[in-house]
């Protein structure tokens, strides 16, 4: 894509004061309207840059760019013949220039904001989203940059990647800057730190949350990963804030080079911004964050560091304490992603995820055994989508078995496919020790009154595979149903 300016154009010295050169070659230096790192997007007044990536060099394309009328070409490697009306500019590490020139042509957007990168293998979209809801209640105007969404204050823009390319990310955040946002909150994937799609930018702050063995397949070993997280905070300048989890082992490591004010959290020890279990229940964590006891509606301790992480950021950004943790305590996470609905009157919780593969619906499982008293059972409803993998439907069944008191099979999204034959091949995965607890019910309303009326008081209902999906797809037709207020409907009709 081709990202233009809203400003005039560019001189492109102007545009090159932040890069290191190699060589130019070729015309007197044109005007700049707009940047590009897609050759078919090149015309007269673009900058097309030829990016090495690791699928295709985009070398093999500066030719197509010049056809196109590209004024300027950013290379690495100059080609063998030259247009007598196009410059070439040779540097080290075209990515790098690309991202320098595209802070300088948007204005360097982030020099106007405070702008928090959050990274690590877990938890950055939850932290980027809390920070993004809490900073909107503190009377902000606030941008978002995560994985499932892009905001401008309420205004969504579709996210493609985890971290933007840098034109499209500067031009992002020239207009978050022109919307009036004082704050924007990012995740930072480690792909971008090495791809060079962050250099250039001015952080308030990075935030580091963990880090498990992921994404080897492109960086290749586990200590260049840990590199690639590391270079984000190595970058930071000295006014930022590096905020790192003390408690994982990778967390101190990330302290170690950078120049910004190194501050810790902590469950478990002594840190700049300590916190305590006391609770990990069905109905929220109950925590005590510096010395303040605070009760949270989201569940699981993997959100007591996400909380704690949100509380400490904000905190370095100059809010109150007392009022961040207020409204920290009644935000709740992604819609469908282990969301909570409590029946009043029995104490019932409903649990509603998204978990449509067989290691999500592990994880939620394996959640739901850690908050759990063994007193209180758990009642699964799950199902497999239509024209989808087969192979996982009796893997799912098993699963669903292996963590739960009482499992009801029923529909997903059928699709083109008979809910009979998937139900069929999900049964297949039931071991003969489990058949007594199992029922099939293709109706998903009905699999859900059901699991309703089997639950005792303080039971834990799961409702698993559509998360914050408002519709079911048979015979591709896509009709109402929104498993929370199908949740929440059962609950009130069973008086619950």
């Amino acid at each position: 894509m081709t990202h233009a300016a809203s400003s005039p154009a560019h001189s492109l010295a102007a545009l090159l004061t932040d890069v290191t050169v190699r060589q130019q070659l070729g015309s007197a230096e044109p005007l700049i309207q707009a940047l590009t790192l897609d050759s078919r997007q090149a015309g007269p007044g673009t900058v097309f840059f030829a990016l090495r990536g690791a699928q295709t060099d985009g070398h093999q394309f500066i030719a197509k760019a010049v056809e196109q009328g590209a004024a300027a070409v950013v290379c690495e490697q100059v080609p063998a013949e030259l247009n007598a009306d196009t410059l070439y500019i040779q540097v080290a590490d075209s990515a790098e220039a690309m991202a320098r020139m595209a802070a300088t042509f948007y204005g360097h957007p982030s020099r106007q904001l405070k702008l928090v990168g959050i990274t690590g293998t877990n938890g950055k979209t939850t932290c980027a989203t809390l920070l993004h809801k809490l900073f909107r209640e503190l009377g902000y105007h606030v941008g978002l940059l995560s994985t499932v969404q892009n905001q401008i204050d309420e205004q969504v823009i579709p996210a493609t990647h985890t971290t933007p390319d840098a034109i499209r990310l500067n031009e992002l955040l020239a207009r978050m800057v022109q919307a009036g946002c004082t704050h924007t909150f990012m995740e930072v994937s480690s792909h971008a730190v090495v791809q060079h799609r962050v250099t250039g930018l001015q952080f308030a702050g990075g935030v580091f949350t963990n880090l498990t063995h992921d994404h080897l397949d492109y960086h290749g070993t586990f200590d260049n990963y840990l590199k690639a997280k590391k270079g984000f905070f190595d970058a930071l300048g000295k006014k930022a804030f590096a905020l790192t989890n003390a408690d994982d082992k990778r967390g101190p490591v990330m302290l170690q080079n950078t120049a910004a004010a190194r501050e810790t959290y902590s469950l478990r020890g002594p840190a700049t911004f300590r916190g305590r279990l006391i609770e990990n229940a069905v109905h929220g964590l109950h925590l005590e964050v510096d010395g303040r006891e605070v009760q949270f509606r989201l569940i699981g301790v993997f959100n007591a560091y996400n909380l704690l992480a949100v509380y400490g950021a904000a905190v370095l950004l100059g809010e109150d304490a007392t009022e961040v943790l207020t409204i920290l305590s009644g935000l709740t996470s992604a819609p469908g992603r282990f969301e909570p609905l409590l029946a009043q009157k029995t104490r019932v919780t409903g649990i509603v995820d998204y978990a449509h593969t067989p290691d999500a619906l592990e994880n939620v499982l394996d959640t739901i055994a850690d908050i759990r008293q063994p007193s209180q059972q758990v009642i699964t409803v799950v199902g497999c989508g239509g024209n989808r993998d087969a192979a996982k439907r009796p893997i799912m069944a098993n699963l669903a078995c292996q963590g739960s008191s009482r499992v009801v099979l029923t529909s997903d999204n059928p699709r083109f496919e008979d809910p009979a034959v998937i139900l069929q091949q999900m049964q297949a995965g039931v071991q003969a020790q489990d058949l007594g607890k199992v029922l099939t019910i293709p109706d998903r309303r009905e699999a859900i009154k059901t699991a309703v009326a089997l639950a005792q008081p303080g039971d834990i209902v799961l409702v698993a595979g559509k998360g914050h999906e408002t519709y079911q797809e048979i015979q591709g037709v896509k009709a109402d149903f929104d498993d929370r207020k199908v949740l929440q409907e059962m609950f009130d009709l069973l008086g619950k």
